[in-house]
């Protein structure tokens, strides 16, 4: 079998859970990198019982940070490079239409979904997950937020990437499946919301040019106070996430409660 010209680079820290079914679905791809910020677990031996080659990442509190590092300062094999987390789980179907995705002359990156599980099962309804993760590494890299001061989080997890040239997107998904459970899930939203509460401030002296209309509206009803109400109305009802069964009601109160997080820090480092 001919390998796929696309590099793939899988951040990790402490990912011993999730990574082996990760990297067990990745031997189409020609080059496969894990990079690791210093992991307690064994998520180093795995990746050496995968002979993926394995790069470590010591962040210093400031630019750049895992995927912006990995771009400027990691030997890249191939002109393609495919970002996925250790949760995430490419399926054959996805994998052939990377292989024909990349011979497009005209495409610079490609917006990728994904069919996400939660407590078990799949939800087919509600918010849907995408990203910009598969690009030319010449194209454009993750954009530039100033955090130094503040930031904990040494991975562009809201950062996008900015790319030049045409996108598409490409229709198979990617699964995103996290087996180390809601404590886990707790604790990573619980971080998430203090950077989102930082960055809010950030924006509130600055002003929210350059933001896309999404982003805008996000932080809009942060302003007004009622985010957290208007997810839940627009992801459970409008969205139809009911369908989902239990899973998807407490899905959506967990994103809500999110948003209130966010709220209330925000609150919070105004005082």
């Amino acid at each position: 079998m001919v390998r796929i010209s696309v590099t793939v680079v899988v951040p990790v820290k402490n990912e011993a859970k999730n990574l082996p079914a990760c990297l067990d679905k990745l031997k189409p791809f020609s080059e496969v990198i894990v990079v690791d910020s210093n992991s307690t677990d064994s998520t180093s031996r795995i990746v050496k019982d995968y002979n993926y080659k394995l790069v470590n990442f010591n962040w210093d509190g400031k630019f750049p940070k895992k995927r912006n590092w990995v771009l400027q300062n990691v030997t890249l094999k191939n002109d393609w490079i495919l970002f996925l987390d250790a949760d995430e789980y490419v399926t054959p179907e996805f994998i052939s239409e990377v292989r024909n995705a990349i011979t497009r002359p005209s495409y610079t990156g490609f917006w990728l979904c994904y069919d996400n599980f939660f407590m078990g099962k799949q939800i087919k309804y509600g918010d849907k997950m995408r990203k910009l993760a598969l690009f030319k590494k010449n194209s454009g890299a993750y954009e530039y937020i100033e955090e130094d001061s503040w930031s904990h989080l040494d991975m562009e997890v809201h950062e996008h990437p900015i790319i030049d040239g045409k996108v598409g997107k490409l229709k198979n998904p990617i699964i995103h499946k996290d087996y180390k459970g809601l404590e886990h899930y707790i604790q990573r939203h619980n971080a998430y919301s203090s950077w989102e509460a930082n960055r809010f401030k950030q924006l509130n002296k600055k002003g929210f040019k350059g933001l896309t209309k999404r982003q805008k509206l996000k932080y809009k009803l942060m302003q007004w106070g009622v985010l957290p109400l208007f997810y839940f109305i627009g992801t459970y009802i409008l969205k139809l996430g009911f369908l989902d069964g239990k899973q998807g009601y407490y899905l959506a109160k967990y994103k809500a409660y999110y948003f209130f997080q966010i709220q209330t820090k925000i609150k919070e480092l105004g005082h």
